[in-house]
């Protein structure tokens, strides 16, 4: 098979501002074959996405530079310190970054940004541009392609903003597409779509792809070979099929059975502690000459939910379901129509400062919620000084250093900023901010959507423990079934606003009734974990790497 780009001994370190440099991604080779899918797999930080910056040449240099031995080959052309990068970039080799809605200019139609491209890099009328971006944008699946080229990106979904990325991938009919972590920001069935799309094109265009994600089950799906990184180095690497079935490096086993596990399920009956009864929560849509509202958008619609005491009830559904905006309703933060009552007495009857100590919410994104202006004494330590007014500075600081340690953290960051810590320590700070001021119920918003699948395996794992200890409920929403069946007793499946179907965890996942929950199940990987799990070597693995938590996983 015909290599069409070899990488070859690439290194990539960066000049430190006191005069000292460092490496990042250390000595790494690869080969990608014409017609090949290569997943590149590895958690934040393992070099996998400044490896392929590199081979387009996007890295920041001078700042950035190689060593003399780096080599990236293209078609047998040198790509490294090529003063003639730019003609092969988004003609030969195309690239799609992960958040589309940073990628997309805001200010400009969608139609005229792929129509860009088409201009650059080929000799082409405006007319035949805008004819061609209509043929792409049917090709990756916008519909009503005529009417969506005047569209801003704001003015789209997640999903359609990464189709209109790939539009603009493709334009120029690349030999490679660069793919990374296109998927990481959208819904599990969106992503599926998107997964989907690729493969389709590339049989069709007869592209070349790097996909490159640190979610293996992902890659599982559309590579043919797989190459797995950490702390800059490739430590495995082969086909697809023989990395899952068999895996040689304990971290590789790791990642593929990051979510491979039920939440220990304690059957044990207990009273309820938050009922939601036929909430509504509806905005306006449009209005009549007098002002009246003639119609409503109902995003959540006549919604009931039970949460029991030291249980966690898990949320699950797509973007736009309504999820967020009914917990947004059961902790006081949004108005709706309907009741709620708080062990048995009617939420009304709390004051706002008894609600906030009694329910707590994490939100998704643990770096745009912590005040970055704060340190994290002062960001954990806040809620004491409304509702523990009585203690003394001495007893604040013993409290915050105690939560801090529950959560895995030591005293030692509490004189850091938000911007000091990874992404599953500020996940952390932030659920040690709720915890503080010890509350009974947790709303937990998508805590784990923005982290790597073992960092977020630790968050959950933490979760669980925590709710063991504080005999805590949890209402925890996400879109992703691997990480609500890590951490729920019951799960409610929600769509349009309504909830679809909801049972005890177990019951949901073995025997699901409703299509649309079958359809999360299966974008999921769920029943092929099942499978694989009932077969004697991967539940060998399976139990290796899970030893450690065997008291509260099956």
């Amino acid at each position: 098979m015909t290599s069409l780009l070899e990488v070859k001994n690439l290194s990539i370190s960066f000049h430190h501002e006191e005069g000292y440099s460092y490496r990042v991604v250390k000595d790494i080779s690869f080969e990608l074959n014409k017609g090949e899918i290569l997943g590149i797999v590895g958690e934040s930080g393992s070099g996998k996405s400044l490896t392929a910056l590199s081979i387009v040449g996007l890295l920041p240099y001078p700042k950035a530079f190689h060593s003399k031995e780096s080599s990236i080959r293209f078609n047998g052309t040198e790509l490294i310190n090529n003063p003639n990068i730019r003609q092969y970039r988004g003609k030969n080799i195309s690239f799609i970054f992960q958040e589309p809605m940073s990628s997309l200019n805001p200010l400009h139609t969608i139609g005229s940004q792929i129509a860009e491209t088409l201009l650059i890099n080929q000799k082409i009328s405006k007319a035949e541009a805008q004819k061609k971006v209509i043929e792409l944008l049917k090709m990756t699946g916008i519909q009503n392609a005529e009417a969506k080229i005047k569209a801003y990106p704001h003015e789209l979904s997640g999903g359609q903003r990464q189709r209109v990325m790939i539009a603009m991938a493709i334009a120029n009919n690349p030999d490679i597409l660069i793919a990374d972590e296109p998927t990481t920001a959208l819904d599990v069935t969106i992503a599926a779509e998107i997964i989907d799309l690729l493969i389709k094109l590339k049989k069709e265009l007869g592209m070349s792809i790097i996909f490159i994600s640190h979610d293996l089950n992902v890659i599982r799906k559309i590579a043919d070979n797989v190459l797995v990184m950490k702390s800059g180095k490739i430590i495995e690497r082969n086909s697809c099929k023989e990395i899952f079935e068999n895996p040689v490096q304990s971290y590789t086993k790791k990642l593929i059975y990051t979510y491979n596990r039920l939440k220990y399920i304690n059957n044990n009956e207990t009273k309820s502690i938050l009922s939601l009864k036929n909430i509504t929560v509806k905005y306006p849509l449009t209005k009549n000459f007098f002002g009246k509202v003639t119609s409503y958008l109902h995003a959540v619609d006549h919604v009931s939910l039970d949460l029991k005491e030291g249980k966690t009830v898990g949320l699950v559904g797509e973007s736009g379901s309504g999820k967020t905006t009914l917990g947004m309703a059961a902790t006081q933060l949004t108005a709706y129509e309907g009741n709620i009552l708080l062990a048995d007495k009617s939420i009304e009857a709390f004051s706002p400062q008894e609600l906030r100590k009694t329910i707590q919410i994490i939100f998704q994104d643990p770096y745009n919620s912590l005040n970055p202006r704060m340190t994290v004494e002062e960001i954990v330590g806040e809620g004491l000084r409304v509702h523990f007014p009585h203690l003394s500075a001495t007893e604040k600081r013993e409290k915050i250093k105690q939560t801090l340690e529950e959560v895995g953290l030591n005293e030692e960051t509490l004189f850091k900023y938000p911007h000091e810590f990874s992404g599953g320590q500020r996940q952390r700070i932030a659920i040690a901010r709720a915890l503080v001021v010890e509350p009974k119920i947790l709303i937990l918003d998508e805590p784990t959507s923005a982290l790597d699948a073992t960092i977020a395996s630790h968050v959950l794992n933490l979760l669980n423990k925590l709710q063991k200890e504080h005999r805590l409920s949890y209402l925890f929403i996400s879109h992703d079934m691997n990480a609500i069946r890590a951490v729920s007793d019951e799960i409610a499946i929600m769509k349009n606003g309504k909830i679809i179907e909801q049972n005890t965890a177990i019951k949901i996942l073995k025997n699901p009734q409703e299509p649309y929950t079958k359809k999360l199940i299966r974008a999921s990987n769920l029943r092929e974990d099942h499978e694989r799990r009932n077969h004697k070597k991967y539940h060998n693995y399976y139990r290796q790497i899970q030893r450690p938590q065997k008291k509260r996983v099956d």
